[in-house]
């Protein structure tokens, strides 16, 4: 089958009502008085952190890497359309199926269908940010497929009926006594007298799912890459629970978003030495399963592969955002994100947490279904610093926010009080003596700064910044008439 939708109008994905949660000032607010999820958050992520930076250290030309890595990206995406075809051509010459999606209903179907043709009602699944993105578990429940995660954390999410927070460890909000009483809880067959000890609860969950895998007749996994000349689909992961789900079930059913594309089989060399050092801080992968179409009489043998938009296409049209599709799904920008590790993932009410999600959500479904999220950040920088294929993060959060603001002023007749505030700014800014004039002006804010020399409260309009932050009192003196009294004129 032919790909159609790339020759459409670029239109944000559709069915993605999964995808949006309460605004992100609220969901924070919620998750900040919450002292367990901040600590559980805080030991994982300075973990994971020292255990990236030990392995990239080693690496001496890891800089070279990532530009490596930002210039493949930069380059497929720029002839995205040639390259799916070709991957197209060579899965199905190799004995795969390739159906295109234009959005979650789509691939919802595609994937049903596909089940029920094999008369199974239950799949084994490897981890997928793709499949979580347009909730296929639930559509395949309403279709009367059950439908079982195999990554432990993952696990832990669906047993404890609770979401992902986190791309890399899903249950990262979750401690080792809390996953105990989830699986004493929720998992059939579980020794009542289990512990909080690691390896036990990882014996546990072994138990549960070997039998699992033993009888799945069909398995539905993501890629981590595609690679368009040979029509190969690579997982990588640590547990062994992809390799077990990619090779026994009779039939394979992946859904990759159409951004996972590498061109040519050597491009891995840059992207397998990038990713695990930057994801889980490990020099390679234990697990890298590769596949290509059928091989008869060994794995799969009825191999389809879902190439899924879902507004891709509509993000690939913004020259700017489309850098965010360069995302290879390490996590490394939430690990280093002080507002990620503050709060955690739910409270960004989207499958793709963190700094990368703040930019990659309101693109997927439209910046105005997700407001709020590009301004989840500090601009600190510091998910630019350790992106393994440098997507400028906080350029693209900047750019969302003036999207906004654009499509605010459209649809809005009376310009909002940030705007008001805004263009009295630069009005003031714009001229040497009104700016002037403004810093003499504001010199009197010292007589509410107090002993403490902070402003804790203003009033109405200027309350909504002291009621979450105290304000430094203006200085005795300006840097400028400092200068002037020091240096002489202000040049």
């Amino acid at each position: 089958m032919t790909s159609t939708f790339l020759g459409l109008p670029t239109v944000a994905a559709t069915d993605t009502e999964h995808l949006r949660g309460e605004p992100f000032p609220v969901a924070a607010r919620r998750a900040l008085a919450d002292g367990q999820l901040r600590a559980n958050l805080g030991r994982a992520t300075r973990t994971i952190r020292a255990k990236r930076q030990a392995v990239v250290d080693e690496v001496d030309d890891w800089q070279e890497l990532r530009e490596a890595g930002r210039a493949l990206k930069a380059a497929t995406m720029a002839r995205l359309d040639e390259h799916l075809e070709q991957l197209e051509a060579a899965v199905t010459a190799r004995g795969g199926t390739v159906h295109w999606a234009r959005d979650a209903a789509e691939a919802n179907a595609v994937v049903t269908e596909l089940v029920r043709a094999t008369g199974s009602d239950e799949v084994v699944k490897v981890k997928s940010m793709a499949t979580q993105e347009i909730g296929l578990n639930e559509a395949l429940a309403s279709a009367g497929i059950a439908a079982l995660e195999t990554d432990l954390a993952e696990l832990i999410v669906q047993l404890g009926n609770d979401r992902p927070s986190h791309i890399l460890v899903p249950a990262i909000h979750r401690n080792r006594a809390e996953i105990r009483e989830i699986f004493r809880r929720e998992m059939p067959g579980v020794d009542p007298d289990l512990t909080d000890d690691p390896r036990q609860l990882a014996m546990a969950a072994r138990r549960f799912l070997r039998s699992k895998f033993l009888s799945a007749r069909v398995a539905v996994s993501g890629a981590n890459f595609a690679v368009a000349e040979t029509g190969t689909l690579a997982v990588v992961e640590s547990e062994g629970n992809g390799r077990m789900c990619l090779t026994l079930p009779q039939t394979l059913i992946t859904v990759m978003g159409i951004e996972k594309l590498v061109p040519a089989w050597q491009d891995l060399e840059v992207f397998l030495q990038l990713l695990p050092r930057s994801s889980t801080g490990e020099r390679m992968n234990p697990y890298t399963s590769m596949w290509t179409g059928v091989t008869p009489g060994d794995g799969p043998q009825d191999v389809h592969l879902v190439l899924l938009d879902n507004g891709r296409t509509a993000t690939l049209a913004d020259e700017v955002g489309r850098e965010a599709l360069h995302c290879i799904r390490c996590s490394a920008c939430l690990n280093v994100c002080p507002v990620y590790e503050r709060v955690g993932g739910h409270a960004y009410g989207s499958v793709y947490p963190g700094p990368i999600g703040a930019v990659l959500s309101p693109q997927l479904t439209g910046v105005e279904q997700n407001a709020t999220l590009p301004y989840a950040s500090s601009l600190c920088g510091a998910c630019l610093d350790v992106c393994p294929v440098k997507i400028d993060i906080p350029s693209l959060l900047v750019h969302l926010r003036a999207q906004h603001v654009e499509q605010h002023r459209a649809t809005h007749r009376l310009p909002s009080p940030e705007a008001v505030t805004m263009a009295a700014a630069g009005w003031v800014m714009g001229d040497e003596r009104r700016f002037a004039a403004a810093q003499r002006a504001g010199g009197a804010g010292r007589l509410l700064g107090g002993r403490r020399g902070v402003i804790a409260t203003l009033p109405p309009p200027l309350a909504g910044w002291t009621s979450s932050r105290d304000l430094p009192a203006p200085p005795a003196e300006s840097f400028r008439a400092w200068w002037r009294r020091t240096r002489g004129e202000v040049s």
